[in-house]
């Protein structure tokens, strides 16, 4: 932890900072039921006091649709918000972007048979769930029966998964399937290059976050929260600890 806080410290310093979070593990707890997932106490307050800073951006960046996303963090602005991988960017970052309509009309109609396909699949597992996304949907498997779960997973992988026009994201226990590619590192690079960032925190969980650690400078501060393997720079064990890191960094940066 004594590296990690050294470079907290120098980053407290750089006069544009790009702070980007994901959600889930990270600043809230992994849960069986996503909509009950709500951020620990000391990173909410955290991330609100960084937001609060002069040249300090704060962006959430979720596999879940935006909507869902400020529903479950309690976040609004000045915390930004970026769901759907990337692909999904809260109204005002969407203007000054310049991103125009999220879906086109056949993009439209593909998500909607993707849905009625997913949901299908998943009526026949018990404990298994669609989540719906804006730009297509997610099936989750966390806290069905092993055997149960891996079986559809691969029913979706073989299936729909891929087909021209659907773009997959494994995760922990879920396939995410869109209709249109997304990454969340392209959206942080477009992030950092909008805000002509000095520097850039990013914090993930899942292998969806290694397309940012994989793009992060020598200038940049990479944090894997949890297990597994990671391009990141650092790495802490749960939210609990990334929590003090981001006190750590809002105290640093006020003082």
């Amino acid at each position: 932890m004594s590296d990690l806080t050294s470079e907290l410290d120098r980053l407290a310093g750089v006069p544009a900072l790009l702070v980007a979070l994901d959600f889930d593990g990270v600043l809230a707890p992994l849960v069986d039921d996503p909509s009950s997932s709500r951020p620990l106490p000391a990173s909410a307050d955290a991330v609100r006091a960084l937001a609060g800073l002069p040249g300090t951006t704060v962006v959430m960046v979720s596999g879940r649709g935006r909507d869902d996303l400020a529903s479950v963090s309690g976040f609004d602005a000045p915390v930004r918000l970026v769901g759907s991988h990337g692909g999904e960017f809260d109204p005002d970052l969407a203007a000054s972007l310049g991103r125009g309509e999220f879906l086109t009309p056949e993009q439209q109609e593909r998500r909607a048979a993707l849905i009625e396909e997913m949901q299908a699949l998943v009526d026949d597992v018990p404990g298994a769930r669609v989540e719906i996304k804006p730009a297509g949907a997610a099936v989750h498997v966390r806290g069905v029966d092993p055997v149960a779960g891996t079986a559809l997973l691969d029913r979706v992988r073989h299936g729909a998964a891929a087909r021209d026009g659907i773009d997959a994201t494994e995760g922990k226990d879920v396939v995410d399937l869109a209709v249109l590619v997304t990454t969340k590192g392209s959206a942080v690079d477009a992030l950092r290059a909008h805000l002509d960032a000095d520097a850039v925190l990013f914090a993930g969980d899942d292998v969806t976050d290694e397309t940012v650690f994989n793009r992060l400078t020598s200038t940049d501060v990479g944090i894997k929260v949890g297990d597994g393997d990671t391009a990141a720079s650092h790495r802490v064990a749960s939210p609990e600890e990334m929590a003090d890191v981001l006190t750590h960094l809002a105290g640093a940066r006020t003082g």
